[in-house]
């Protein structure tokens, strides 16, 4: 159709759902007869707030209508909000309702990031006839692993912060309407936020005081469920990936908290979606974003990645309406011709398309540890190399959960004053004992690593239950150490997730820490680094090395960690490294 420059709106439009509750939505259509394809936003965070990523105006002059709908007991909507439970189910219904307004072709797409990513992802999950395709942005594909939990260790700094701020106090109206909550809680909750570290560090976990009675009995509920059980499986995207039968295109950054997800459901999708179509349906792209809003354009933490790295600049708005004019109105703009992934890679600050994912032509390489037994800090005598170790001395460092490895930056949210995320300058933590540092020598030609990481830890622990942490940071000629990603284990969780098991002390383990993935060229001069250590608080929650439950334990006992990097256990990085 024409572009339009007006439109017509209806607000608090009600949609029932299928157990009577009714949600409510604003409805933004062209001038014009229609009917229209529609895209569908479902939100927690304020129908009347969330017009980005697109813009209703701008939809309608590229032929949309949009429709944005509070979630249930979010904002105007009724009903009690619950993470997840109610998402499948509400979700299903709002895409038929549209699906049979008069104003609406019988297409349907959904869009938006992070938990709007997720009522995506779970409307899918239903089914739903008319839900034609779909833009989940900066979310993930399992609510335990990988938004909850990373590797068995609870995201404490994120899920405080986003239950206290986003999800609990700026919904207080329609919770104090619902609970019939005075003002005094109010303003109790506004001292929290405004002051949170004394939330992250309080103890018993489970005795969080903010946010019970009703307030947010999901963030209990999460901590009373640290295994993979059936309370998460109920809502697990990847278990799913053949059942779903919807193409999306997958936004993610290299700096998201979410990142992991995002490359899970694109390769679930593309390898098991429910029909070739589906299959080839499936695309993604990745930039060196974090979750939330940059300071400036192309700003992510303290590090710039140029201009040319600014959503804006490679016109994301324009991408999804592609996405859309292919899906929803049938135009053969040659969108699913083009190659099927997008990164973004740094240090060389460049956008490059793929063919798939992982990159068929990178060479996994080992990156072994190697020290003489003095790795502890910056000033230690930790190296980085392929060649594997002989007969070294392990390094060994003392971790005290009551003086924890703060965090520096990398995938957090969603405080950006308490938890600044993106790319830091790591050495103010590497001048800590308590963190094992391996370099390279300063390298004598670029190396580009693009793909998934892991690092493969030989240890020990004088406890039953401890934690590893991992880091893989990128050395200027300057010395400034920017953080690329970072990764846990638990040690209970080092084979499975769904059945813990305890460690025996001094006993040694071998132990893999999921880095997810990374685009960098670590360019002449600069230094690959890693950095090892037993926590990075309050990104996690610290493990108080005493075998208890944690999110039930008040006391803390110091552990012993012995890293070993020898013939026998050659600890060491996997960097998949991209001829050039």
């Amino acid at each position: 159709m024409p572009a339009s420059a007006s439109l017509r709106v209806s607000t608090n439009v009600a949609v029932p759902m299928r157990d009577g509750v009714q949600l409510y939505a604003d409805v933004y259509l062209p001038e014009g007869d229609g009917p229209f394809p529609v895209i569908l936003q479902r939100t927690p965070y304020n129908k009347t707030l969330s017009r980005t990523p697109l813009d209703p105006l701008k939809a309608a002059e590229n032929g949309f209508g949009v429709v944005i709908q509070d979630t249930r007991g979010r904002y105007q909507s009724e009903g009690e909000f619950y993470t997840f439970r109610y998402e499948q189910d509400d979700g299903y219904d709002t895409v038929e309702w549209i699906a049979a307004q008069p104003w609406c072709t019988g297409k349907v797409g959904m869009y938006g990031a992070s938990y709007v990513g997720a009522t995506q992802w779970l409307a899918a999950k239903g089914r739903p006839p008319h839900l034609a395709a779909i833009v989940p942005r900066i979310t993930a594909s399992n609510y335990h692993e990988g938004w909850t939990y990373q590797g068995g260790a609870f995201e404490l700094g994120f899920n405080v912060s986003w239950t206290l701020l986003q999800l609990t106090l700026a919904n207080f109206q329609n919770l104090s309407g619902r609970l019939n909550l005075d003002q005094d809680r109010q303003r109790a909750l506004l001292k929290v936020v405004d002051a949170m570290e004394p939330a992250f560090s309080h103890l018993p976990l489970k005795a969080l005081p903010h946010l019970p009675d009703g307030m947010a009995e999901y963030y209990y509920d999460w901590l009373a469920h640290p295994s993979y059980d059936d309370y998460w499986k109920q809502w697990c995207i990847e278990d799913h990936h053949a059942h779903l039968n919807v193409p999306a295109y997958n936004i993610g950054g290299w700096y998201d908290i979410f990142l992991g997800g995002t490359i899970r459901n694109y390769l679930g999708m593309r390898e098991h979606g429910a029909t070739e179509e589906i299959r080839r349906g499936q695309k993604l792209i990745i930039g060196p974003w974090l979750h939330g809003a940059s300071p400036g354009p192309g700003i992510t933490g303290e590090h710039y990645f140029g201009l040319g790295s600014d959503p804006t600049v490679i016109d994301l708005d324009g991408l999804h309406f592609r996405w859309f004019d292919y899906w929803l109105k049938g135009i053969d703009n040659g969108i699913l011709d083009e190659p099927p992934v997008r990164i973004f890679v740094m240090g060389d600050n460049v956008w490059r398309d793929e063919d798939e994912w992982p990159l068929a032509r990178a060479q996994d390489v080992n990156y072994y540890f190697h020290s003489e037994g003095k790795a502890n800090s910056l000033n230690g005598n930790g190296t980085l190399s392929p060649q594997a170790p002989a007969n070294e001395p392990p390094d060994v460092f003392l971790y005290n959960p009551a003086d924890p490895v703060p965090t520096q930056g990398g995938p957090l949210c969603c405080n950006a004053y308490f938890l600044p995320n993106g790319a830091y300058d790591q050495r103010e933590i590497e001048a800590r004992e308590d963190v094992l540092v391996y370099s390279t020598p300063p390298l004598e030609r670029d190396i580009e690593v693009t793909g998934p990481i892991s690092v493969t830890l030989w240890a020990a622990t004088s406890a039953t239950d401890t934690d590893f942490t991992a880091k893989l940071v990128d050395v200027s000629t300057c010395g400034c150490a920017r953080n690329l990603t970072d990764g846990i284990i638990r040690a209970r969780c080092r084979e499975s997730t769904s059945a813990p098991s305890l460690v025996e002390p001094g006993q040694v383990y071998r132990y893999t820490i999921d880095l997810w993935a990374t685009s960098n060229v670590f360019k002449q001069g600069h230094q690959i680094r890693v950095e090892i250590s037993s926590s990075n608080f309050p990104r996690f929650d610290r493990n108080t090395n005493t075998g208890n439950v944690i999110a039930e334990d008040e006391g803390f006992k110091p552990a012993m960690q012995t890293i070993l990097h020898n013939a026998q256990y050659p600890s060491h990085i996997t960097l998949p490294i991209v001829p050039r």
